[in-house]
């Protein structure tokens, strides 16, 4: 809303507009339309994975309440398939392993690229041509059955490590930490990978909040890699695989003579179970998330 403007010089009060008011009547509509169209897919899946699965494939139209009847069957038969377990206890496994070595490799390449030295104009050349070009699908295949990764974890956690996008992000956090507080740990005898663990790295956390939610909402919808390199290790497959093969196998629950309506709602249930904890996450990363955003637009 517009709000009373006061001059520092004057100390007159600028009232708002009535330009001001229409330009917040439409500012307020779009991000009401925005939140909706977010907003409504979402509680679409919710509602239609708490429905009665047979009035459900009846339905036709949005889901804004359960139809049928309240239900947690489709979640039940879901829980009780083993292979979903499994699947987030490798997501999670691929999730903190890649953004842990992808946000710890960010961080200590952001600060050497944040120091003035006669190698950052080449080594920032060469992290610029990655951003623009990539080797493609094939040869990145090549180079993972070369290094003897297919088949293995390796091949879902390492390539997601680097990431040149978050090396720059992470070089303008560290570029926005005063220098003189850089300077006074250097002179107090600190080395390097003190200075930046200990008294840099905390001031570009804001940033750094951005990068590892970014890579954790990445790492833990990721499905391509695992389909590509792991597609006949089914225990090393991570959730969104599995979702796809569960989805895959219920597709064609109506051929038998009893049909069990219930599957209908595994669809429904799958996305729910994967999307939750994103959106458990989200919050905490809020702020920082904001502020992230905010410090990245003006530093960059």
């Amino acid at each position: 809303m517009a709000k009373q403007r006061k001059h520092k010089d004057s100390g007159m009060v600028e009232h708002p507009s009535a330009a001001d008011h229409i330009v917040d009547v439409i500012v307020y509509v779009l991000c009401g339309l925005v939140a909706l169209c977010s907003v409504i897919p979402m509680w679409h899946v919710l509602m239609s994975s708490l429905s009665d699965g047979k009035a459900l494939l009846a339905h036709e139209g949005l889901v804004l309440l359960p139809v049928g009847g309240f239900t947690l069957d489709g979640f039940k038969l879901i829980f009780q398939n083993a292979s979903v377990l499994q699947g987030y206890l490798n997501t999670i496994i691929y999730t903190v392993a890649s953004t842990g070595i992808g946000f710890l490799l960010a961080s200590v390449t952001g600060y050497a690229l944040s120091r003035d030295t006669r190698i950052k104009p080449i080594m920032m050349g060469l992290i610029m041509f990655t951003m623009l070009f990539g080797g493609g699908m094939v040869p990145t295949y090549m180079v993972i059955r070369a290094l003897g990764w297919v088949g293995t974890r390796w091949a879902l956690i390492i390539p997601g490590c680097t990431n040149a996008m978050f090396i720059v992000m992470m070089m303008n956090a560290f570029k926005g930490v005063p220098h003189e507080m850089y300077e006074a740990a250097r002179i107090d005898g600190a080395g390097h990978m003190t200075t930046m663990f200990r008294i840099m790295l905390p001031q570009a956390m804001n940033l750094g909040s951005v990068i590892i939610l970014n890579s954790v909402v990445g790492q833990w919808n990721s499905w391509l890699q695992a389909s590509i390199y792991v597609p006949n290790k089914k225990s090393l497959w991570p959730l969104q695989l599995w979702i796809r093969q569960i989805t895959a196998d219920n597709a064609n629950f109506l051929n038998s003579s009893n049909p069990d309506y219930s599957r209908y709602l595994i669809q429904f249930a799958v996305i729910v179970a994967a999307t939750l904890p994103i959106i458990v996450l989200f919050p905490f990363f809020q702020d920082k998330l904001e502020k992230g955003v905010i410090s990245g637009g003006i530093k960059g």
